[in-house]
C-alpha cells in the first residue's frame, strides 16, 4: 500500500508533492537504495545519539513509546521515528522531544529529494533519510527507531550499531512482502517466516531483546542472533516480567523492579512496557534510574491504541455518559488484544474500516462476542474492504445480528446516537482511519 501524507503548510505540501511524483508509489523493500541515498547525504546514519531499533508485528510503537517516555522522565532528550503518522507527516520525526517543525522538514524535505533524483526511492526510505539527516544534526541523548515494515530489508536496517535491539510481539501481517518468496531464504512455515524477517534487525555486539514466542518462531529468531553476533536476551531466560497485585514486577540479572501498571488501556501494555524497560536494562550508553521507569508507566501515551477519546467535534455527537475508544489495530493478534480488553465489559457499537489487504474476518473474530452493532465504513484515499463486505463477514460468519454499511465515521456516530442512550464506542480496524478519526476530533498528537 502506498503512503499517503497532505500538509497544510504549503512549503511542506510542495515537497511531499515531489515525493509523490519521485517515488515508485508502493512499498519496495532492500537497502541497496537507501544506502546510495545516505551515502549521498554523507551518512548522517553514522553519527546518532545511541540508537534503540525495535521490530515486530504488534506492539512496537507502544514499545518505543515507553523507551521515550522513560528517557524523558530521566531528564535526557530523544530523538524518535516512528510510522504511520496519524494526522500530521510530522508526526514520523520527533526531533529532540518535539514534533519536527514545518520549516525544518520543508527545507529537509527538499535536500534528500534533490540527492534523491535517478534513485527511484520509496516514500518510506525518503521519510527515513529526512529523519536521520535531523537527527544528526541535532543533539540528543538517545535515538529511539521504529522499523516501517519487517525488518531484514526495512529501510531503517541500515542503522549498524544500536545500543539496544528488540522484537515486540509477533504475528501474520503484510503476508505479500514478508511471506513473498526469495532466492537464498529457505522455505518456513509463515510464522517463523515472519520472526526470520523481524530477527533481521539483530546486529553484531547489539543486545537483543525479545518477547516470548512459540518454540519454533524463538529457535528461529535464536539463530538470526547467532548468525549475526547478537547476545540474545529472550523474556523468560535472562529477563522476565508478571502482573500481580496491580503491579508489574520486573526481574533480570541486574535485580528485581516492582513498578505501577501502565496507564494505557490493556493487559497487552505490560507487555510492551517490560519489553522498553528490559532494552534500557541491558545497555550501558545511558542510564534510567528506577524512578524514572516508574514514572513513564504513569506518563506514556501513545494514539490510536485503545485510545479514549476525549471531548470534541465527534464524540460530542454521543449522548452524556458514552465512551468512545480509538484502535488503529488490523491483524487477528490485535483483534486478540482487543478482546481481552473488552472482556467482562459491556457491549460496544463498533464502527470499523479496513484496508484491501488486512484479515478482516481475523481481526473481528476474536471479540465478535462482544460487538452490539458493528457499522463498516470505507477509507477515503485508500484501498479498502467494501462496507457491504464486512457487514456480509459480521452478519454470516460472526452472528453479529446489527452490521450495516455507512459512508462515513460522521454518519456511524450519528446512528449510534440516535438510539438516545449512553453507548460504548469502539472506531477500529486501520491507522488510516484512527488519523481521520482524530483530525474529526480535533485531538492531534502532539
Amino acid at each position: 500500500m502506498p503512503d499517503h501524507a497532505i500538509s497544510s503548510d504549503p512549503a511542506v505540501q510542495a515537497q511531499l508533492d515531489r515525493l509523490t511524483m519521485l517515488s515508485p508509489g508502493k512499498d519496495v523493500l532492500g537497502l541497496t537504495r537507501i544506502a546510495a541515498l545516505l551515502d549521498r547525504l554523507g551518512n548522517p546514519h553514522h553519527n546518532l545519539p545511541p540508537v534503540f531499533h525495535v521490530s515486530g508485528t504488534n506492539g512496537k510503537g507502544s514499545t518505543c513509546a515507553f523507551l521515550r517516555g522513560a528517557i524523558e522522565a530521566a531528564g535526557m532528550t530523544t530523538h524518535v521515528y516512528s510510522s504511520p503518522h496519524l494526522v500530521r507527516f510530522n508526526e514520523r520525526i520527533r526531533v529532540a522531544g518535539k514534533l519536527i517543525d514545518n520549516v525544518s522538514l520543508s527545507a529537509l524535505l527538499s535536500e534528500v529529494l534533490d540527492h534523491a533524483e535517478g534513485l527511484e526511492a520509496s516514500f518510506f526510505e525518503v521519510t527515513t533519510a529526512v529523519a536521520f539527516c535531523a537527527f544528526a544534526r541535532t543533539p540528543a541523548d538517545a535515538c529511539i527507531v521504529e522499523v516501517g515494515l519487517g525488518g531484514r530489508l526495512d529501510a531503517t536496517n541500515v542503522l549498524t550499531q544500536p545500543v539496544a535491539c528488540a522484537i515486540a510481539s509477533l504475528g501474520l501481517d503484510h503476508e505479500g512482502f514478508l511471506l513473498a518468496a526469495e532466492d537464498g531464504v529457505p522455505d518456513m512455515p509463515p510464522l517463523d517466516r515472519i520472526a526470520f524477517e523481524k530477527a533481521g534487525i539483530a546486529k553484531p555486539g547489539s543486545h537483543l531483546l525479545t518477547q516470548k514466542y512459540s518454540a519454533s518462531m524463538a529457535n528461529t529468531v535464536a539463530t538470526q542472533a547467532i548468525l549475526h553476533n547478537a547476545p540474545l536476551h529472550a523474556r523468560g531466560e535472562s529477563w522476565d516480567a508478571a502482573v500481580y497485585d496491580d503491579r508489574l514486577h520486573y526481574r533480570d540479572a541486574a535485580g528485581k523492579l516492582n513498578l505501577p501498571l501502565p496507564r494505557m488501556i490493556g493487559a497487552h501494555q505490560a507487555d510492551n512496557a517490560a519489553l522498553a524497560i528490559a532494552m534500557l536494562r541491558h545497555q550501558t550508553a545511558i542510564h534510567i534510574p528506577e524512578a524514572a521507569l516508574s514514572a513513564a508507566m504513569e506518563w506514556t501515551r501513545w494514539p490510536a491504541r485503545m485510545q479514549t477519546l476525549s471531548a470534541g467535534p465527534l464524540t460530542d455527537r454521543l449522548p452524556t455518559g458514552s465512551t468512545v475508544w480509538l484502535d488503529g489495530g488490523h491483524n487477528p493478534d490485535a483483534g486478540a488484544a482487543i478482546a481481552k480488553t473488552l472482556e467482562d465489559g459491556a457491549p460496544v457499537h463498533v464502527i470499523i474500516g479496513m484496508l484491501i489487504n488486512k484479515d478482516a474476518l481475523g481481526f473481528l473474530a476474536p471479540f465478535a462476542h462482544e460487538i452490539e452493532s458493528l457499522s463498516a465504513v470505507p477509507i477515503a484515499g485508500h484501498e479498502h474492504h467494501d462496507p457491504l463486505d464486512l457487514c456480509r463477514i459480521a452478519k454470516d460468519d460472526l452472528g453479529i445480528a446489527v452490521a450495516a454499511p455507512e459512508g462515513d465515521v460522521d454518519a456511524a456516530m450519528e446512528r449510534i446516537a440516535s438510539h438516545r442512550q449512553p453507548s460504548n464506542v469502539l472506531i477500529c480496524g486501520s491507522l488510516y482511519l484512527a488519523g481521520e478519526v482524530l483530525r474529526l476530533n480535533d485531538q492531534s498528537p502532539d
